[in-house]
């Protein structure tokens, strides 16, 4: 399985989107992280940001929706045109039919897990989704420290979907980095969210291709 690198725009240069998208080019994804202020305690962009990126076609948008209520409003950024729409476990009331009309509108459907959260009670409902997201930060500000204790919690994902037969991703976002990355790879990640380690790097598009071959020694 080959790394896909997502590069979060949270410490990016807002006022310069579609430049800071092309800085990122040669990723995979672009991360956009939408903060509610009560979910989680800040406020980032919404809706109008996400559209602005898929308008900028530069990369596929993988929208990261740390807010409440997300089974009103997660639909609205399938239909928005991101490639893929994490809604988390903690704030979602119907989380199975919620990735089904995700998926309905032609997005991949992410399941996002807070530290606290354990993959056991999701582990028959896999199938429901494309990617399972493992926070390795509380989430809700970048450029946190990566928390080592999330590496047992990402092997435990990847024994549940090797055990499930299926083939889902395993994101992992929050202090991602070439101090890091390695090890989250080698417990079963292959989806990465580097964001302060790509924006406030001397060269971004050279720090993407780091990580990539970084994460590619131990993804399979």
């Amino acid at each position: 399985m080959k790394p896909t690198i997502s590069p979060s725009i949270l410490n990016s240069d807002i006022g310069d989107l579609r430049g800071q998208l092309r800085l990122i080019s040669g990723a995979d994804v672009a991360h956009v992280d939408v903060m509610d202020n009560h979910f989680v305690p800040n406020l980032t962009w919404g809706l109008p940001v996400v559209e602005a990126c898929v308008r900028a076609d530069v990369l596929p948008v993988d929208a990261h929706l740390m807010i409440e209520d997300p089974d009103r409003w997660a639909p609205a950024y399938a239909e928005a045109g991101c490639a893929s729409v994490t809604f988390h476990a903690e704030a979602a009331a119907a989380p199975i039919r919620l990735a089904r009309e995700i998926r309905r509108l032609g997005a991949r459907a992410g399941l996002g897990l807070r530290p606290a959260t354990d993959i056991a009670p999701y582990a028959g409902l896999l199938g429901e989704f494309d990617m399972i997201l493992v926070m390795t930060v509380e989430p809700g500000f970048g450029g946190q420290r990566f928390l080592e204790p999330m590496l047992e919690k990402v092997r435990r994902t990847r024994a549940a979907i090797s055990a499930s037969g299926l083939q889902i991703s395993v994101q992992v976002d929050g202090g991602v980095s070439r101090e890091t990355i390695e090890r989250a790879a080698e417990a079963g990640a292959d989806n990465f969210v580097a964001g302060s380690a790509v924006f406030r790097a001397e060269d971004a598009a050279a720090e993407v291709d780091a990580l990539r071959a970084l994460a590619g020694r131990h993804c399979h």
